[in-house]
């Protein structure tokens, strides 16, 4: 494949993948706005206490999220852009960009991996101090914010086989609330089931971004070389001299001398 060709090829995979990485982009500002907004989240974040360490988790989820989106967004614009101008300088804007959502999503990535259950602990965690509360204190407080978790998540309860209910607890589940399942599950299911999804798009991220900063240190190099495609140079017009004749070509020229002295 001629070299033209390539840069031609590579061009329209830029176009594509900033394609792609825009409804990337789409995807995780929408996840992090669910993560920080959404009911399931918010109602554990609002009766969490200041030990556990949910609270920072959710905010740091949040704004990882939003920054990230803002990376990718810039990143698929500015290449996008430079493909289409040829623009040295917005190509260089694009992979810096790119790179940096590659280092935040490795991070997030390397969090994930060194730190699989701490969220589903935390959030575990502070239903089980609501639960606790709620049934040895009977503060009609923790009894609402126990319904508020119990009625976002559909379940009730804790269901242990290795201990007997006591009354307060046995009465906490009854009529339609009696056939919901057992909290500790219906959270982890929830959780892993979201965790799951952010581990698909981190995943997905990191394949594009690698791919974005191949594509755009390739046509960066291209528009530096001077490798362009659909660009066949630029000509201007010089004004000629006033009183200066035009010449004629030199071959031109010496033919008609020869010409003329073989005609002597």
């Amino acid at each position: 494949m001629r070299p033209w060709n390539r840069v031609k090829v590579a061009k329209c995979q830029m176009l594509v993948t900033g394609f792609f990485v825009l409804l990337l982009s789409l995807s995780v500002a929408t996840t992090a706005i669910f993560s920080y907004c959404g009911p399931h989240f918010t109602v554990i974040s609002c009766v969490s206490s200041e030990k556990n360490p949910y609270k920072a988790m959710h905010h740091w989820a949040f704004y990882v999220g939003i920054g990230l989106t803002g990376l990718l967004t810039l990143g698929a614009a500015l290449s996008t852009a430079a493909t289409m101008r040829e623009a040295q300088g917005l190509m260089a804007g694009g992979f810096l960009c790119f790179t940096l959502a590659f280092c935040t999503l490795l991070q997030v990535a390397f969090w994930r991996f060194r730190n699989p259950t701490q969220v589903e602990n935390a959030v575990l965690d502070t239903y089980d101090l609501v639960y606790d509360q709620a049934m040895n204190s009977m503060s009609a407080v923790r009894r609402q914010e126990l319904a508020a978790i119990q009625d976002t998540f559909l379940c009730c309860g804790k269901r242990s086989p290795f201990s007997l209910l006591g009354s307060t607890e046995a009465d906490l589940c009854q009529g339609e609330e009696a056939a919901r399942e057992d909290c500790l599950q219906g959270i982890q299911n929830f959780l892993r089931t979201h965790e799951k999804i952010t581990s698909m798009l981190t995943s997905i991220g990191l394949a594009l971004t690698v791919y974005a900063i191949l594509l755009s240190s390739f046509l960066w190099f291209a528009i530096h070389s001077g490798c362009n495609l659909d660009r066949k140079g630029k000509y201007s017009l010089t004004p000629r001299a006033h009183g200066h004749q035009h010449q004629e070509p030199s071959l031109f020229r010496h033919s008609q001398g020869g010409m003329s002295t073989s005609t002597l």
